[in-house]
């Protein structure tokens, strides 16, 4: 059973979240402000958190940068705004993903599981005698069975956002993936408005696998029509 903690100061959208992930079989935990949020994650093992961006004591926001200093655990900021900006600093402050209120419960449901797969995935291990499935492009290494990725023998912690981006890319060197392409194979729905989420989670990427990201080795960029990895 998984547990995710949802954070909101409106008690009826908490209740009404819990109600739809409780169906789903989920372990519900709830804060009502980011301070009750980081108490909760340090005294619980909490698989996914659900947090509104505005709430009084600690928002969000800073409840999220708190929480990416220690965790890596998915995260999917809650917000009534719906401006590109917004959702541009939730995804650069660390979150996996971000749903705009009002918001279709089942929608959140679907979100829910799918950056728990993802997780999951990460957290997998291979077992005694098991071929590890490894993909390898110059110094940088994909081992896709430990969910494992370093450069130059050097482990890179991604998200589980992150770490999927870069094994479809890696996967298929020499592939130039349109933003949309990217999109779609990662988030499993049709690319509307996606350019600003697949940008921010490709430069996050590359902050963490190249030595200068101005000038990227591995992770290239082909004007007016996608990213690729470079075949080395």
């Amino acid at each position: 059973m998984y547990t995710v903690l949802v954070c909101d100061d409106d008690k009826e959208i908490v209740e009404a979240i819990e109600i739809y992930l409780s169906q789903e079989g989920y372990r519900i935990l709830k804060a009502y402000d980011g301070e009750q949020a980081l108490k909760v994650l340090n005294e619980e093992k909490v698989d996914l958190l659900v947090i509104d961006v505005m709430m009084p004591r600690l928002d969000g926001i800073r409840a999220t940068l708190k929480i990416r200093e220690k965790m890596s655990l998915p995260i999917i900021i809650l917000s009534a705004k719906s401006e590109d900006s917004d959702k541009i600093l939730g995804l650069n402050i660390g979150a996996d993903d971000y749903v705009t209120k009002p918001f279709n419960p089942l929608e959140l449901v679907a979100r829910v599981k799918s950056q728990l797969r993802r997780y999951t995935k990460l957290g997998s291990t291979v077992g005694a005698g098991d071929q590890e499935e490894i993909y390898t492009v110059g110094g940088l290494s994909i081992n896709d069975d430990l969910k494992e990725v370093t450069v130059d023998g050097e482990v890179v912690k991604l998200t589980p956002t992150e770490y999927d981006i870069l094994l479809l890319l890696v996967k298929n060197q020499g592939k130039v993936f349109s933003i949309d392409q990217i999109y779609e194979n990662i988030w499993n729905e049709e690319a509307i408005g996606a350019d600003n989420t697949v940008a921010v989670h490709i430069r996050h990427i590359r902050e963490k696998i190249e030595i200068n990201p101005k000038d990227p080795r591995y992770l290239k960029v082909v004007w007016g029509v996608g990213y690729k990895i470079e075949k080395l």
